[in-house]
């Protein structure tokens, strides 16, 4: 491709308004061009990584036993109202009226639509296991679009779907699935980490997120390099450190005047926070819970929302609490028996606490579980922090941002319960069909590589998903021998099956060499008078900060072989 044809356009300055690395080195770079908040036009530069990105997942998905099919991004509301999640996206999902006035969703996932399309051909065991897959676009009205393709309101996904027998059925597709998705990311150049997830409102069991390791990344991640755990915080767990008593001492109220933190707790008594107890209050749907937990930890909300399978968890209000006639500040589990309590481990890594007394500036010194309190339920609700030992006792947690760009669940029989898919045993009798759900982020990944791979410059593209693998610069094209020996070459490296981008413009050297990096094609071939003069061609990997000379018979060859290496 020629640049002077190339529909694109490059910008000197960033634009305004942007927030992340990718979103604005795609702007600048004519990759892509917003039409509304959160919505993209594709460029041809853009789309070309994307269909490389796409040609990746079909070969990896079709290698899993995957079959492709495509389901319409507008569905009727009702199919989702079968299994309640139009209540779980909530205001998220985009919904409209047809002329009949017939309520319709712009889908975000495909889940009922799939299980709709196996019911009308699963009839008995001889149909299973069968792995359905799509690349499509999926829809999302978030409430603050930013982030250019990280975060936007329409995407491109690939979302597959797995129908089994039995829950061995299952585990065989669910980690034939991860071993495709590691190749996938593998195959584009792409380190990434696996880790263990929560599954969200898409609901499920078993769940693993692929993170891209990202500065600029929403999702927080903990792992241990010596033992390989890793966990989204949302699900991560760890052991904490215990705290060291001789023996319980006497419960003992004392006077705590204007204490209502535990800051101002540990600081009044001179004691470490993890010597003291929080109760917090939360209002989950219509019911108003107390949760206890070490003073030093927070309370993990998401763990909390799964294990109470709510829709709505969130910090009671004061109104919320004056119904119950509770005092905050000075509050905790010891004597009551009108509210519903929840505890987490930790309150039993230590004893002596410091607690609420349920009286206004007043709190209990000396506090000991199970001796003077009780709770309805104690469980794993703590928010996994940097510096504690991993789960598994073999070594320490550490932590590292980054971009989600796959996810896999399994999601059992929650929706064949809901739309009534089951298939016939051996014997006739009828049981449900256990699901899986696979997604990629397509789009997601072109932005996240770019958040990955840059420098002060521009984009630096990992080899596999670049829009073109080598950039070739003529300088002063308007030479004849400039021109003819770059034709030849340009025509040369195409024949070879080098993608190449042909700068021929009439513009400076300096101009084509800022372009050449904004975009950070892998490969860069410079054509000029001064090196013909000596008989050389000029060959510069993006990645490096020097450049070689060789012969033009050996340009070819040598682009093959810079073009093989793993680190571009």
């Amino acid at each position: 491709m020629r640049v002077s044809k190339l529909l694109s356009k490059t910008l000197r300055d960033d634009p305004s308004e942007v927030e992340t690395i990718s979103h604005k080195l795609m702007l600048r770079s004519g990759m892509i061009l917003q039409v509304t908040s959160g919505v993209y036009s594709y460029l041809p530069l853009a789309l070309r990584s994307i269909q490389k990105i796409e040609q990746i997942v079909r070969e990896e998905m079709n290698a899993a036993n995957g079959q492709e099919v495509l389901m319409p991004a507008l569905q009727p509301l009702e199919i989702w109202q079968q299994t309640g999640r139009n209540e779980a996206f909530g205001d998220n999902l985009f919904t409209l009226k047809d002329r009949r006035e017939r309520e319709m969703v712009l889908a975000p996932t495909h889940e009922e639509t799939i299980t709709a399309m196996a019911a009308a051909h699963i009839e008995s065991y001889r149909d299973l296991p069968v792995t359905l897959y799509q690349i499509q676009t999926k829809f999302r009205d978030e409430p603050r679009p930013r982030a250019g393709l990280l975060r936007g309101r329409e995407f491109i996904m690939k979302d597959a779907y797995s129908f089994n027998l039995n829950q061995n059925s299952l585990d065989e597709s669910y980690q034939r699935m991860r071993e495709a998705y590691r190749n996938i990311f593998r195959r584009c150049g792409l380190p990434t980490i696996e880790v263990e997830a929560d599954s969200g409102a898409i609901g499920g069991k078993d769940s693993h997120e692929f993170i891209m390791p990202a500065e600029s990344g929403e999702d927080l991640i903990l792992f241990c390099n010596e033992s390989g755990y890793a966990a989204n915080v949302e699900r991560a767990k760890s052991t904490i450190s215990s705290v060291v008593i001789t023996e319980p001492d006497e419960l003992e109220l004392i006077d705590t005047p204007s204490v209502k933190t535990i800051e101002e707790l540990s600081s009044f008594l001179g004691i470490a926070e993890e010597q003291t107890l929080k109760a917090v209050f939360y209002q989950a749907d219509s019911e108003l819970i107390l949760v206890t937990i070490r003073g030093d930890i927070e309370v993990n909300e998401v763990k909390l929302k799964n294990h109470l399978h709510v829709t709505d968890l969130h910090l009671a209000t004061e109104e919320e609490t004056r119904l119950s006639s509770l005092t905050p500040g000075s509050t905790s589990p010891i004597g009551l028996n009108n509210i519903r309590t929840i505890a987490d481990f930790s309150i039993e890594s230590g004893g002596n606490y410091a607690a609420g007394a349920n009286i206004n500036d007043k709190h209990y010194i000396n506090v000991n579980y199970p001796r003077d309190f009780k709770v309805d339920e104690i469980l794993d609700i703590a928010t996994a922090r940097e510096g504690d030992k991993s789960p598994d006792g073999k070594g320490i947690l550490v932590s590292t941002r980054g971009i989600e760009v796959g996810h896999v669940f399994k999601l059992g029989t929650f929706f064949t319960d809901a739309l009534g898919l089951e298939y016939a045993d051996e014997q006739g009798k009828l049981s449900p069909v256990l699901m899986g759900c696979y997604g990629i982020g397509v789009s997601r990944i072109l932005a996240a590589a770019i958040e990955q791979n840059h420098d002060d410059k521009g984009i630096i593209f990992p080899a596999p998903i670049a829009p073109y693998q080598v950039q070739l610069i003529s300088l002063n094209i308007d030479n004849e021998e400039v021109s003819s020996t770059s034709t030849v070459l340009y025509q040369a490296l195409i024949d070879s099956g080098c993608d190449v981008l042909w700068d021929d413009r009439l513009e400076t050297a300096g101009v084509k060499f800022n372009d050449s990096d904004l975009l950070g094609l892998p490969l860069r071939i410079i054509v000029s008078p001064r090196n013909l003069k000596d008989g050389v061609i000029e060959l510069k990997r993006r990645r490096d900060d020097s450049s070689s000379k060789i012969g033009l018979d050996d340009v070819v060859p040598e682009a093959k072989i810079l073009l093989a290496k793993d680190d571009l």
